[in-house]
């Protein structure tokens, strides 16, 4: 396996900036994963350590551009000089993430200050659930399905309930490039290449049997080969390094790789039932 230092060299490398400077080893850099499509990456080697783990958003740039993913509020300086290498913070016109968690939204009121024209959207599980609340600026709602037109992108809203975690969990789908913004699905430890046609399956399922940090249902393997019938051309990972291999093949091994665990844990759980004398279903 290569190293982190040869491994994080890319010609598309646009900036590097430190998010403190007594933190020199935390790191925010931008690169041009697909037409107008920008993975703005920060490196943090103290999380899952010795590997180190990455906090990535997507930038999609359009004449309405949009965010996904905002990161966590005290990632927000780094985060945010990197998006203005790209372009004005007060042009971003839209505001997305997969599910409510720290990494995904916790600097979102952050940005709705730094560009006020900008608004959030999401599903309408998570706008019911706790976008409502938690936004400063009422955001808006999507329908399932719904289709954002930003100009010379457009962005589809896929709910994904559960998968991989959360009931209000969603994500989106760049119809221009065949973009799959595909948030904590295919999570890898390392900081790897931005973007990269090796293997990611057998990393994620590495990553999964260390983190657990999967839902597991009968559904799980289903929602995922749903998003392999869109064809993406790249998968926009969250957590490790894009992928513009066989998308279609990829999603499909992970939503099988999803039904054994699923399968295992029914098992588990009727060898429990069975051995404390409980009658099985």
């Amino acid at each position: 396996m290569p190293t982190d230092a040869e491994e994080g060299e890319s010609a598309n490398d646009v900036v590097v900036v430190n998010r403190r400077p007594e933190e020199a080893a935390v790191q925010t850099r931008v690169d041009e994963i697909a037409e107008s499509i920008y993975r703005i990456s920060t490196y943090v080697p103290a999380v899952a350590p010795p590997a180190g783990f990455t906090f990535n958003q997507f930038l999609v740039n359009a004449e309405e551009p949009l965010l996904f993913h905002c990161g966590h509020r005290a990632m927000f300086p780094s985060i945010a000089e990197a998006v203005a290498t790209v372009l004005p913070l007060e042009r971003l016109r839209w505001i997305s993430f997969g599910h409510v968690e720290a990494d995904e939204c916790g600097a979102m009121n952050l940005w709705l200050q730094a560009a006020p024209h900008a608004q959030v959207c999401h599903g309408q599980i998570g706008s019911m659930l706790s976008v409502e609340d938690m936004a400063d600026r009422p955001p808006r709602t999507l329908a399932d399905g719904e289709v954002i037109d930003l100009g010379r992108r457009r962005v589809r809203q896929i709910p994904t309930p559960h998968v991989p975690h959360n009931w209000e969990s969603q994500v989106l789908f760049e119809e221009t490039t065949a973009t799959l913004l595909c948030g904590d699905l295919f999570t890898h430890v390392g900081n790897r290449r931005p973007l990269t046609e090796d293997d990611v399956v057998e990393a994620a399922v590495e990553t999964e049997d260390v983190f657990h940090g999967n839902s597991l249902s009968a559904a799980s393997g289903a929602t995922i080969r749903g998003l392999a019938e869109l064809a993406p051309r790249t998968l926009a990972l969250m957590h490790g390094s894009s992928f513009t291999g066989d998308c279609r093949r990829a999603l499909l091994d992970l939503a099988d790789d999803f039904d054994r665990r699923a399968r295992r844990v029914l098992e588990q759980g009727l060898a429990l039932r069975q051995a404390v004398g409980c009658p099985t279903p």
